[in-house]
């Protein structure tokens, strides 16, 4: 039985931007991208014009992970919050410290990439995108 849970982002109109963003940010390879009006038509629920270049579905691949998003229809209402992090773990802090500085891009930072007790490079930031990273280096434990 496999069991696995990936991250799934939802954008306001601008998925296409955070994807190139996100290819760059963290060497993400794009697998797919559909938009809305890529999809099977249905004569029942007609995709309005402003939909029509939405993402409906993306899945990139980031190291080990999949990383999924779309936007909204047009009207649906996007929110952010700071009770979901995404964890982002390397074993190089030079890695850390790359993908750190490329998410703060725009963004904000929560707790700036430094040194800490477990990781000597810890740090969390807040993209343009409002989404919330929390990228630690992991250390090698000797025992």
């Amino acid at each position: 039985m496999t069991l696995r849970m990936n991250p799934y982002l939802y954008m306001d109109g601008n998925a296409k931007e955070a994807v190139q963003f996100y290819e760059k940010a963290l060497d993400a390879h794009v697998i797919m991208l559909q938009t809305f009006g890529e999809m099977p038509a249905n004569p029942d629920f007609p995709l309005p014009e402003n939909a029509r270049d939405r993402v409906s579905h993306a899945t990139l691949q980031v190291g080990d992970t999949i990383l999924m998003l779309s936007d909204t229809f047009p009207g649906q209402p996007v929110q952010s919050s700071n009770q979901v992090q995404i964890c982002i773990m390397t074993d190089a802090a030079e890695q850390a410290t790359r993908v750190y500085e490329a998410l703060r891009e725009g963004g904000q930072v929560v707790m700036p990439l430094q040194e800490t007790f477990w990781s000597p490079a810890y740090g969390i930031v807040a993209d343009k995108y409002g989404i919330n990273w929390n990228i630690s280096t992991e250390v090698e434990v000797k025992g």
